[in-house]
């Protein structure tokens, strides 16, 4: 079941994160000339920056780069999920994956789990949330997970 936070994300703190609450955002579209000009630059292999290339490749058409696809879950992530007010950094991500091509036009959204809220024990101004992203495609596929952590202020401290 879809869960709101109760806060808006300009008054949200460590403690609006709650284990187990899902959520869902978008959408942002994967843009065929910023697929091309990203891969230019930062990922340039055949099926991300020559149509007519890659429709002979194993995708048999043009995909944007999974980094890609990360800075636009990214996008959705910040102006949505992450507070605005709390949030202090993140030590990383773990078990990125790439699991379906995206491809210009495609619409995409996220699904975030909150898997694990817990205050720090050395510094108790401050929690660790752990969430568990999904980006979706507007056939609702999963293309790209992870799990994230960040580093929240404490409303309470």
């Amino acid at each position: 079941m879809i869960s709101h936070f109760s806060t808006s994300i300009e008054d949200r703190y460590f403690e609006d994160y709650l284990p187990g609450c899902i959520y869902e955002f978008g959408t942002i579209t994967a843009d065929q000339d910023e697929v091309i000009a990203f891969a230019r630059r930062y990922d340039p292999q055949d099926f991300h920056t020559d149509p007519e290339a890659a429709k002979k490749t194993v995708f048999g058409g043009l995909i944007a780069s999974g980094w890609q696809t990360a800075g636009l879950m990214m996008r959705l992530y910040a102006d949505h999920y992450l507070s605005k007010v709390a949030s202090l950094s993140s030590p990383g991500v773990d078990e990125l994956r790439w699991k379906l091509p995206v491809r210009p036009g495609d619409e995409l959204s996220i699904r975030v789990t909150v898997q694990e809220a817990r205050r720090s024990t050395s510094k108790p101004d401050r929690g660790i949330v752990r969430s568990f992203i999904e980006v979706l495609n507007q056939n609702r596929e999963v293309v790209m997970s992870m799990s994230a952590l960040n580093l929240l202020s404490c409303r309470d401290c």
